[in-house]
């Protein structure tokens, strides 16, 4: 197993409430789900090498479930991908430097078989999600997923057909200054804590209550 400078993984630690149990790489411990963004313009290449990260992440049957569409703030798109957010999220979500619908299709055709609905669509689509928002960490870029949308109206600002599923909408941006956001929201503005491992993870069975 390859050593992990403790040094780093104290630096990042001491940022919020995170830290280890057990060493891992600063990646993890760096990235974080920031609100407050600057709104700057975001390069489409950028912005092509975080959907590159997504596009290799693991998936079942390497059916590749996922789906995205994008918008840079100052395009129709982002707008209309704005006005489906909720109003918690619309407040500060305007400042993003591009907006991402993610979605899942489930129906999956395996070469020389049977059409197949895979369980583990939306399973997968979160692994994409994940592979983009930590190579938005490394490159200095923050992402925030958000679940509060209106799934009608963003469907029908993307023209999703139906048989996708539509999972998050992510922000992105470069960090920005807490104080830019409504004051409820600038205490949350940190990077937040884990669970113990020892609640999540379990040996050979899970317990009476999880």
């Amino acid at each position: 197993m390859t050593e992990i400078d403790p040094a780093l993984v104290h630096l990042v630690s001491r940022h919020g409430e995170r830290t280890t149990q057990t060493p891992v790489s600063a990646l993890f411990l760096n990235r974080w789900s920031a609100r407050a963004m600057t709104g700057e313009p975001i390069p489409e290449k950028l912005l092509f090498c975080l959907l590159e990260a997504a596009r290799h992440a693991p998936s079942a049957f390497n059916a590749q479930p996922w789906r995205f569409v994008y918008a840079r703030k100052g395009e129709p798109a982002f707008d209309a991908l704005l006005g489906a957010l909720n109003d918690s999220n619309r407040v500060w979500a305007g400042n993003a430097s591009a907006l991402i619908l993610v979605a899942s299709k489930a129906e999956f055709t395996p070469a020389g078989q049977a059409a197949v609905t895979l369980g583990s669509a939306s399973f997968d689509a979160g692994a994409a999600w994940a592979h983009l928002a930590l190579q938005a960490s490394l490159l200095g870029w923050t992402t925030r997923a958000m679940a509060g949308f209106d799934a009608g109206k963003a469907r029908a600002a993307v023209k999703a057909p139906e048989n996708l599923k539509l999972e998050v909408v992510i922000a992105v941006g470069r960090r920005g200054d807490a104080a830019s956001l409504p004051p409820e929201k600038q205490a949350l503005e940190k990077p937040n804590a884990r669970r113990p491992l020892e609640l999540t993870a379990f040996s050979g069975a899970f317990p009476d209550e999880v």
